[in-house]
């Protein structure tokens, strides 16, 4: 496997949008523009191709309603592989181009495919795809290896050994220590753990204890409109991930999840395929089909063979009762002004200690905020007035009633015209919701540290961990207008 190209992107909250680094290796696009011969696609300069690329991923033009190519329903985005358009005089289709994204950073690179462009080839055929993302994913464990919340000098310093650092792991293009062209992508028997090579674009064999460290996160999304006649729509999505950091063989690893007492099963779990055994009853259970009390309710065991970076072990959806914030909007207009009525009830079954919580109330379609006289029974309030924005900010605990409100007016003048949104107009408006609950999820569902097993001869320590977030967190103005689904809500 070759690349042709390789990119590393800044895009810190959509700013500042540049490329920090980029590489082009000019034999392998000589050999590539042999292969295609007359459909050669040549790669675009570097403020093309971050256009292109930010358009395909959908963070070109935020402040747009509409991009034809981001938004428009015939176009489908195909990921991990992304097709990027071309114009101009080597006008074509850029294709396979690999994107992994996380914390401040998008990585991407060009694959040399060495078949033929037509017919496509299906992706699953392609090793040039598998190790270039894997070659990404070492990258980016090198260049943010501290965490989410990432030095931004350390991250420049990395940056800074890249030449060298590519020169030895990946030279003249080629990455070292992957499985030669031309070897089976898969194989019909699983590979013991102990097999696996270090790939050079490690940074270096784990020293120390050995750590097994399992982190479970539900996301909960929520749309309530405050109307008899508008349900309320709310979803779970849980992820599990799991990192096992040991010197030598990698041992085998078997997580189990449980389930309080009066838990819904787990429904649609798909699991990675290191997983080497599972009860068919743990797949069975899906959202689509009504929820049977007879359907397994756990525990769910997940025996692997873990590979040497951090994986997703398995996802799953989950039915739960009631949201864990139930909201009420209610925004008239009186006499030029907005009146704007807000309360925020916690429910009692969700832990009261949140690593954040605020409230974003954003105002489309009107002209500039001006006079803004609200008052709020507990927490902040931040007025962003070129974005027509206020946002709410509730602190890391509600009070004891586990209910808050805000009560006030505001009042739009001056010249210059606020944020647009095609949805919403007059007193079509909502409230978005961002907040981080640790050491809990909706579900219940959780890992005792004490139900991992790793099966090894030396001592590890075994670190758990589990949380809940919001994700596409809406509360709808009850007195206007707000779009409505049917059915289900796709996570």
């Amino acid at each position: 496997m070759s690349l042709r190209a390789l990119w590393i992107i800044s895009h810190e909250k959509g700013e500042n949008v540049s490329i920090r680094f980029s590489r082009r290796f000019s034999t392998v696009e000589l050999r590539g523009k042999g292969l295609a011969k007359s459909s050669y696609v040549a790669v675009p300069e570097e403020s093309v191709f971050l256009q292109l690329l930010l358009t395909e991923l959908g963070l070109a033009d935020p402040h747009k309603p509409y991009v034809a190519l981001r938004d428009d329903c015939i176009h489908r985005q195909r990921s991990p592989a992304l097709e990027l358009h071309v114009d101009g005089p080597g006008k074509g289709v850029l294709w396979p181009v690999l994107a992994v994204s996380q914390g401040p950073l998008i990585l991407a690179c060009l694959p040399l495919v060495d078949a033929p462009p037509e017919p496509r080839p299906p992706l699953s055929s392609l090793l040039s795809v598998s190790q270039g993302l894997t070659l990404l994913s070492g990258l980016q464990t090198f260049l943010l290896s501290s965490g989410s919340k990432t030095d931004s000098e350390v991250v420049a310093s990395r940056i800074a050994m890249l030449p060298s650092v590519l020169l030895q792991v990946c030279p003249l293009g080629t990455p070292l220590d992957v499985p030669q062209l031309g070897t089976p992508a898969t194989s019909a028997l699983p590979t013991p753990a102990g097999n696996q090579k270090q790939p050079a674009w490690k940074t270096g064999l784990h020293r120390g204890r050995a750590v097994v460290n399992v982190a479970l996160t539900e996301s909960v999304r929520s749309m309530q409109y405050g109307s008899q006649s508008r349900q309320d729509l709310w979803d779970v999505y849980g992820t599990v991930t799991c990192k096992c950091e040991v010197e030598g063989v990698l041992p085998n690893v078997t997580v189990t999840l449980t389930l309080p007492p009066n838990g819904s099963p787990l429904q649609d779990i798909l699991v990675h395929p290191c997983v080497t055994s599972l009860d068919s009853s743990i797949l069975t259970a899906s959202s689509v089909d009504n929820c049977d009390s007879s359907a397994f309710s756990g525990p769910y065991k997940f025996p692997f063979s873990p590979p040497l970076e951090p994986f997703r072990l398995c996802s799953y959806t989950s039915q739960v009762p009631v949201p864990p914030i139930l909201g009420s909007y209610q925004l008239k207009e009186e006499d030029n002004q907005l009146r704007a009525s807000v309360t925020l009830k916690l429910h009692e079954s969700v832990k009261n200690s949140f690593e954040y919580c605020e409230a974003h109330l954003p105002f489309f379609n009107r002209d500039q905020m001006g006079n803004v006289d609200v008052k709020v029974s507990s927490g902040q309030i931040d007025i962003s007035k070129e974005k027509n924005l206020l946002v709410w900010s509730l602190g890391q605990k509600f009070p004891k009633s586990r209910e808050v409100t805000l009560d006030g007016r505001i009042s739009f003048s001056g010249p210059m015209q606020g944020p647009t949104d095609s949805i919403c107009t007059e007193l079509t408006a909502y409230i978005k919701m961002y907040f981080k609950v640790p050491d809990v999820t909706l579900s219940g569902c959780c890992v005792d540290q004490h139900s991992v097993q790793v099966y090894s001869s030396s001592k590890q320590r075994i670190m758990t961990s589990r949380e809940l977030k919001s994700k596409e967190y809406f509360i709808w103005n009850s007195t206007g207008s707000a779009p409505v689904s049917s059915g289900h809500m796709m996570l």
